[in-house]
């Protein structure tokens, strides 16, 4: 009956009877595309139209900031085949393609992370002429992100770099590690004077040239993680950038697909992503362990909600494999400014007993967590800190 309310929409209401509020937001969305006057019946898959017939008369309109929050709700609310067939009707009913034809239209919003990726989630179904319209607020978005993120990034990575070279000859008073050092010269304690007699320093060596570290960047692209793609996206052409990294990047549902060789353009990176589908962990990790190749100097940070459709505990046994070859391995539910998004706690648990913890970041602390993860510190005592 539930099923049925949510096909005829609310005339069917006493029928079918109500829905809970859990259903609101669903409802809510296939009237805004379906219903003639927001309380008809919703047309079947395709375009159907609303039980009375006829082009919806309330709704979305042409309003972009509307239509970005309806394509976000409709990815959260459906799977990804229904999620097909509303944005292609929405192209026509909700005259979705009339405003990307207009590009003064979309220059007339405030673009964000979020209609950028709602025009990404559009990117298959959208006109070719709409393409390049999009493709400038995209950029517009991009190129802010950098300038408020790239210096910190490069700044912080290129000092965790410096520092993760160990020496037991430091040059300078600045450059000992005294945790460490102080670690390392324990057993010399001396009760009566109350100290520590360093017999053995550890300092940083400076190092400037030749790759120090491989970075693998994997990224879910399920409609759930729009925002952190567009994140993800930027952040790894700004690794790029640093000569001492090697950065690759990864996008995957339940294929994969190798962005590495477009990652110094993070438009070029994120048309070439495809949000929606389902997950598969497991083939994207195998597919990573194929790329790294210095285990030891190595971080992959997985980006995803941790929802796996592939082989569960074969996705588990490869994580802990990745650990145990040396690999940093980083899993980040989230890089967006909104927290942590529906994400599976069974799977979080069980990453979080190999050593790997899971947690929500937002791209102003991305920095710090690549600092920490270059520089081989705990991050079960980074994240809460």
């Amino acid at each position: 009956m539930r099923r049925w309310r949510l096909v005829l929409g609310g005339t069917a209401e006493s029928a079918c009877g109500g829905l809970g509020a859990a259903d609101g937001g669903m409802d809510g969305a296939l009237a805004a595309l379906y219903d003639r006057d927001g309380h008809g019946g919703q047309g079947g898959a395709g375009g159907g139209g609303g039980r009375n017939g006829g082009p919806r008369g309330a709704g979305l309109g042409a309003s972009a900031p509307s239509v970005a929050d309806w394509l976000s709700d409709i990815r959260r609310y459906f799977p990804s085949s229904v999620v097909q067939v509303m944005q292609t009707d929405a192209m026509e009913r909700l005259g979705l393609r009339r405003m990307l034809m207009e590009p003064e239209t979309l220059e007339a919003v405030e673009p964000d992370v979020h209609l950028v990726g709602a025009l990404l989630s559009l990117s298959e179904v959208m006109p070719e002429a709409a393409r390049e319209s999009a493709r400038a607020v995209v950029r517009r978005v991009v190129e802010d992100l950098e300038r408020r993120l790239a210096q910190r990034t490069r700044s912080v990575v290129q000092g965790a770099l410096d520092r993760s070279a160990r020496t037991r000859r430091p040059r300078r008073v600045a450059d000992i590690d005294w945790d460490r050092t102080i670690r390392r010269n324990l057993a010399h304690y001396l009760p009566e004077y109350r100290t520590v007699v360093p017999r053995t320093l550890v300092g940083y060596a400076r190092r400037s040239r030749g790759v120090q570290r491989d970075v693998v960047l994997a990224v879910d692209q399920s409609g759930s993680m729009a925002e952190s793609v567009v994140y993800a996206g930027v952040l790894g052409s700004v690794l790029a950038s640093v000569r001492a990294v090697k950065t690759s990047m990864v996008v995957f549902d339940t294929s994969v697909v190798d962005l590495t060789d477009r990652i110094g353009d993070p438009v070029e990176v994120l048309f070439g992503t495809r949000l929606g589908g389902g997950t598969d962990i497991n083939r994207a990790l195998a597919y990573c362990e194929g790329v790294i190749g210095r285990p030891q100097d190595s971080v992959l940070v997985l980006i995803s909600d941790l929802h796996e459709g592939g082989v569960r505990a074969e996705m588990v046994r490869r994580v802990a494999s990745l650990t145990a070859s040396g690999v940093q391995v980083v899993v980040l539910l989230a890089l967006s400014d909104e927290g942590a998004p529906s994400y599976s706690r069974e799977n979080a648990a069980a990453l979080a007993a190999l050593g790997v913890p899971a947690f929500a970041c937002t791209p102003d602390r991305f920095p710090d967590l690549m600092a920490a993860a270059v520089e081989g510190r705990s991050l079960s005592d980074w994240a809460p800190s």
